[in-house]
């Protein structure tokens, strides 16, 4: 996976490892770090070994996952002092993922956003994403 960004961390240099433990790492890009950008503070739980959605992952590593979250949630609480979170995985490309190694997304909300109160499936839920009618057959 030579190519893989979560593999090969210095594929991206503004790519930190904040937190980490036996099986996963918590990365941040530097530029989360800016005050009120709409990402503030987000960042991504990957497996240390390529593992292309959390389909893959061994019970380990789904322990280790929660595991760490726990961690995060705190640290990301003493810095950033969030009022709420979205959590999430995107598995294959028609669900969004853009790398193909799993990632487990952890997105601080701020009462100050535009879409503060808005969740992961309000997206889904408008009426722009209907889907095409299908002929039975």
């Amino acid at each position: 996976m030579k190519d893989c960004l979560f593999c090969n961390l210095d594929l991206e240099p503004t790519q930190t490892i904040i937190l980490s433990n036996e099986h996963c790492r918590f990365l941040q890009l530097e530029q989360v770090n800016e005050k009120g950008i709409p990402l503030e503070g987000s960042g991504v739980i990957v497996p240390k070994l390529h593992r292309e959605t959390p389909f893959d992952l061994t019970p380990e590593e789904w322990n280790a996952t929660y595991t760490l979250l726990q961690d995060v949630k705190k640290y990301l609480d003493e810095k950033y002092n969030p009022q709420g979170y979205n959590l999430g995985w995107n598995c294959g490309a028609v669900g969004g993922q853009h790398i193909f190694h799993s990632h487990f997304h952890v997105l601080p909300r701020y009462d100050d956003e535009t879409l503060a109160g808005k969740g992961i499936r309000y997206m889904f839920k408008g009426s722009n994403n209907r889907r095409k009618n299908r002929a039975l057959l």
